[in-house]
């Protein structure tokens, strides 16, 4: 007797059977379409582009330098297998002191030096995906909620929602002040909770912003300590794209904030969440920290790591490679000047067809605006857009409305997986998407626009090559003949 998909789903718990994942959105639609049809220049040009992945390719080849001339780093190597058996036993879950001294002394480097941070507040986790979860257990029970500004990573209602039982509530940014949070979009939000009697334990914030690769000036930063020691609430700061910062201005780290002399601040309040999978590339090493300048969190914390914890054997190659001071300071400006230029080369391109991006100095993505493609300002129409995009441009880009966005028309884009060849076909397909009026026409009223507009895209580029071309040795794919892109 066979059992159905029903009473399968009977013997699992709630946990098991609910959709708190958040796998149903169009955000991880987007990366299905991609596995489906994945592109590669020979064996499928006309393949999905994964421009939905905030992946960063651009210096592994530095990485991989390293890796040579320090082959002792390694349990692996001929050089290093003497240090296999100490790497190999068990560890205990506080983390190997060099790795957390390692991560401690990169992270003050990542800021400028201007602070430092206690190795012994670095607690060990599953990539940030882990940090994020274990810092909500430590915070919150099921029930209580936390603010997050809009537009924000939908994977946090995966990572702080799903298993703990935790809320986010959405704090409204809008365009007309460029998506900065304001001192009263924090207080409707928090006004609303209370009105629906939902207990508020804190406020979770991105800086670096993913999507909108912003950084939060002094006078934003100070406002947010100032409104949670006001209301005695947690302030989480995921600032894993701190070493992704291009341009000015410069990060700032809430760690620069809570020491200024004029900052009234309860520091048992103030939590950051860090990993190395943006700033030094490696996702899928899974290492997430989470440093909390709470000694009660810190202390349990260190105790849930245990279900979560970095190997060993990446530890101790990590720790060796980040306490190479003049490797770390060398990576660290590189990987800024090579962001830099594919972020000037990629949105110069896109303003060739007249779509802009919010303006940005950080993160691996742009903020994009196609508002004026869309058929109506409505997320049906959005949607529409994007299916579009992923059928005929065959682009996995992620649109607004799965990062929370109540304005449609915004979609994240990014740039930095992917090597020079591949960009340049991805901005080849969307000019011939904007031109060539696929599926959805933009509503342009002044036709002399959009003649000019073409006009001088025409005189820019030729159908051989795309200029200003990037001709980089450091792709992290070899080179490969340019494909004419089709929709």
């Amino acid at each position: 007797m066979g059992f159905s998909l029903s009473d399968q789903h009977q013997l699992l718990s709630k946990i098991a059977n609910n959709d708190g994942h958040g796998e149903n959105s169009s955000y991880f639609d987007g990366w299905k379409a991609y596995d489906s049809n994945p592109f590669h220049p020979i064996q499928n040009p006309n393949g999905v582009i994964q421009m939905g992945l905030a992946e960063n390719q651009l210096c592994f080849d530095l990485i991989q330098e390293w890796i040579k001339r320090n082959p002792k780093a390694s349990i692996c190597t001929a050089e290093g297998v003497g240090e296999f058996k100490d790497i190999a036993i068990f560890q205990d879950y506080h983390g190997l002191p060099d790795f957390r001294n390692a991560v401690a002394n990169f992270m003050g480097r990542v800021r400028g030096g201007r602070v430092t941070f206690d190795p012994d507040r670095i607690v060990m986790s599953g990539g940030a995906t882990g940090a994020h979860e274990l810092i909500s257990f430590c915070l919150a029970d099921p029930g209580d909620a936390f603010l997050v500004p809009t537009p924000y990573y939908p994977g946090f209602d995966r990572d702080l929602r799903w298993r703990t039982g935790v809320q986010l509530l959405p704090v409204i940014c809008e365009s007309s002040n460029d998506f900065k949070i304001t001192k009263a979009a924090l207080e409707a939000a928090y006004e609303k909770a209370q009105e629906a009697n939902i207990k508020v334990k804190g406020l979770l914030i991105t800086n670096p912003s993913n999507p909108l690769g912003t950084t939060l000036d002094r006078e934003t930063l100070k406002s947010l300590v100032s409104f949670i020691n006001e209301k005695s609430i947690h302030l989480i700061c995921d600032e894993i794209y701190a070493a992704t910062v291009f341009s000015q201005p410069k990060f700032i780290s809430i760690s620069e904030i809570i020491l200024e002399e004029d900052m009234e601040c309860n520091p048992n309040l103030i939590h950051i969440v860090y990993s190395l999978s943006k700033d030094m590339g490696f996702p899928g090493f899974r290492v997430g920290i989470v440093y909390s300048y709470n000694d009660e969190v810190v202390k349990i914390a260190r105790k849930m790591s245990s279900f979560g914890l970095v190997s060993t054997q990446t530890q101790h190659l990590i720790a060796s490679m980040l306490l190479d001071d003049d490797f770390v300071e060398s990576f660290i400006g590189e990987s800024a000047k090579r962001l830099e230029t594919r972020h000037k080369v990629f949105t110069w391109g896109l303003s060739q067809v007249g779509i802009g991006c919010l303006k940005s100095n950080a993160g691996l993505f742009v903020w994009m605006d196609l508002r004026r493609l869309l058929k109506e300002s409505t997320v049906e129409a959005e949607m529409e857009l994007w299916r579009a995009i992923i059928k005929d441009v065959k682009l996995n880009v992620s649109p607004g409305s799965s990062f929370h966005c109540l304005e449609p028309g915004w979609f994240r884009v990014c740039f930095a997986n992917m090597d020079d060849e591949t960009m340049e076909v991805a901005l080849r397909r969307i000019r011939a998407f904007v031109f060539q009026g696929k599926e959805v026409e933009a509503p342009v009223k002044n036709k002399r626009w959009r003649n000019n507009l073409r006009l001088s895209f025409s005189l820019k580029f030729d159908e051989g090559v795309m200029t200003p071309r990037m001709m980089s040795p450091h792709s992290p794919i070899p080179h490969s003949p340019l494909v004419r892109a089709r929709t």
